[in-house]
């Protein structure tokens, strides 16, 4: 199982209310849960889909086999659809899943008129589908390279132009109708965080055999196993999920924790899920999203990040208006890192001599993080200081590896490795002379017009000079896989507990894919390959923690924030606890219908 060391207190809201209905029975069809999203769907394919909006729907619909605990602090993996934890043969290359018998997935014309139970089938099925060059998932990296006899029969697909799903995988087996085999081409603990994803999630062949597009989504036609179902959906608009009448016995959780005990005494043995719909409204605007809170039409809001001056005081205390409606605050760090990466092959940031490490530092040094904190994300982060966040297995509380805002000391460091003004010009050179010049990639945007003067103060005010190359964020990424851009700010949020989702950003085989940085360190590539070997422990941690400080060493990244998530709760909603790891987990909220309507809800 994953345990984490926590980083800020979660906060869980839990309402003293009356009656919500019966104890264990189906969900009440008169309890709509409403939610927005700030940008559009692509579709509901669990396999396809690789937004975080599109996702968060999919984890309604879709079961993988593993999930988190929804109570549980610090985050711990559980059993979903499997029967237990897998078994691990000695050398942790072989791994036996069972999938409990008894869950079925939601009817649908596709299944011509039966009950389809869910079987160890559905799940290879799903992630052949990952597999599959056709489809070209976003989660291909979760499985590739893994296991055996996968890559030969993905081989056989780029040549023929089609997957052969009906071809055994030595790798990924259904030995009997519960029963999953796999065989690693390396012992490989980072997989099992993995199925926790709803990309790993089971699908039914019958459902994309009925319903697949040219490229083999099934974008418009989602059918799972999970506590909802797609009910209507007006892409761009509306997206409306009804309780599915097929949904397994599954009961709201008893509390571990003390602070959990409130919540969970109106809610403990009743039948997941607790309301009968959820209707979702795309409102990209961040003022109409929340009017539409204030209004009372959202019955939870994450709050826009530009606008959390209008919801927090300086001391980040709800304003007294939302103290007045009975809103409460549910406030948490992300998963997420925000950063610049340096292209490792780049003639004048790249390189691991100690004169392109002291430039890389000095960069880092330059840039003032706590401007950016306060001005650009109104106190809504705190400096990053290790690539690997709060709440991730590898995050180490005590470890400063970041380099600090210190211009004098940047312009020390600069001056002792030879970046000189050698033309009076007023720009430092390069120490062999030739001209130094930064180009940092960026946005459109207003507020990465923003960031980038930022950018030119830092730099200027160190003798760097500095230009931008502002293009949209599709071109950009492209650009980097190719090793084109010389510095680029970006962000990775996680929906796993495990480090490996950062510090694979940096392992030397993801080169020109994730690891845009290109940073290739031997040393490094080998502890995220022993790392990988090592189930969560000490000892992987501590493997964790050596990555990390060769990352603060060799400055392929320059870190600048964590993030703070704030969630605005309305006053009804009941079960309501703030999770790092998955934003909108439905199944677990009930509303108290007398309550709304009092308060005009």
């Amino acid at each position: 199982m994953a345990h984490l060391r926590t980083f800020a207190a979660v906060v869980a809201v839990a309402v003293m209310y009356g009656a919500l209905g019966s104890p264990a029975g189906a969900a009440d069809a008169a309890k709509v849960l409403r939610v927005s999203f700030p940008a559009a769907e692509t579709g509901f394919d669990p396999q396809a889909a690789g937004d975080d909006y599109s996702n968060s729907v999919n984890r309604a619909i879709f079961d993988p086999l593993y999930r988190y605990d929804y109570l549980a602090r610090p985050y711990q993996l559980v059993p979903n659809t499997a029967s237990a934890m897998p078994d691990f043969s000695a050398d942790g290359k072989t791994w036996t899943i069972r999938v409990r018998p008894g869950i079925h997935f939601a009817d649908d014309p596709a299944f011509k008129g039966r009950r389809r139970e869910l079987t160890a089938a559905d799940y290879v099925y799903g992630w052949k589908r990952v597999l599959d060059p056709k489809m070209r998932s976003n989660s291909l990296q979760v499985f590739d390279g893994r296991f055996v006899g996968a890559d030969a029969v993905v081989a056989r697909a780029k040549e023929t132009g089609a997957f052969d799903y009906d071809a055994p995988i030595e790798g990924m087996q259904a030995v009997d109708r519960y029963t999953i085999r796999l065989k690693l081409n390396f012992a490989d603990y980072e997989l099992l965080s993995n199925l926790t994803t709803v990309a790993t999630s089971a699908i039914a062949r019958e459902v994309v055999e009925a319903y697949a597009d040219d490229t083999g989504w099934v974008m418009a036609n989602p059918v799972g196993t999970g506590p909802f179902r797609l009910k209507s959906w007006r892409r761009g608009q509306r997206i409306v999920l009804e309780a599915n009448p097929s949904f397994r016995e599954e009961l709201y959780p008893d509390a571990r924790e003390p602070s959990d005990r409130a919540l969970v005494a109106k809610l403990r043995g009743k039948k997941l899920p607790l309301v009968g719909q959820v209707e979702i409204s795309i409102i990209e605007e961040s003022n109409p999203r929340l009017f539409a809170f204030e209004q009372r039409e959202l019955d939870y809001l994450t709050v826009p990040a530009d606008l959390v001056g209008n919801v927090l005081d300086p001391g980040n205390k709800l304003k007294p208006r939302f103290g007045k409606m009975g809103v409460q605050l549910a406030r948490g760090i992300q998963p997420a890192i925000t950063y610049s990466y340096f292209n490792m092959e780049d003639p004048v940031v790249g390189g691991y001599t100690p004169d392109k490490i002291a430039l890389r530092r000095a960069i880092g040094m330059a840039y003032n993080v706590d401007d950016e904190i306060r001005v650009l994300r109104q106190g809504q982060a705190i400096p990053a200081t290790q690539p690997v966040p709060p709440n991730v297995a590898g995050y180490n509380l005590k470890f400063e590896g970041n380099a600090k805002f210190d211009p004098a000391g940047a312009r020390a460091l600069l001056d002792k490795f030879g970046y000189l003004d050698r033309d009076n010009d007023g720009w430092r050179d390069l120490p062999d002379g030739k001209p130094l010049l930064l180009k940092i990639a960026s946005g459109t945007t207003a507020l990465d017009r923003q960031y980038d003067e930022l950018w030119q103060r830092s730099l200027t005010a160190v003798g760097l000079r500095v230009e931008f190359v502002n293009q949209k964020f599709a071109d950009l990424l492209k650009a980097a896989r190719l090793g084109q851009l010389q510095m680029w700010f970006l962000g990775n949020i996680s929906t796993t507990t495990e480090g490996f989702g950062f510090l694979g950003l940096l392992y030397g085989g993801n080169a020109g894919f994730s690891n845009l940085a290109r940073f290739k360190l031997p040393e490094f590539d080998r502890l995220y390959e022993e790392a990988r070997a090592l189930p969560d422990g000490p000892a992987r941690t501590k493997v964790f923690q050596r990555m990390s400080e060769l990352v603060s060493i060799y400055a392929p990244w320059n870190l600048h924030a964590y993030r703070y998530e704030n969630v605005l709760v309305q006053p009804w909603v009941v079960g309501y606890k703030y999770n790092a790891f998955d934003r909108h987990p439905w199944r677990y909220y009930d509303v108290d219908l007398a309550r709304r309507k009092a308060a005009g809800g």
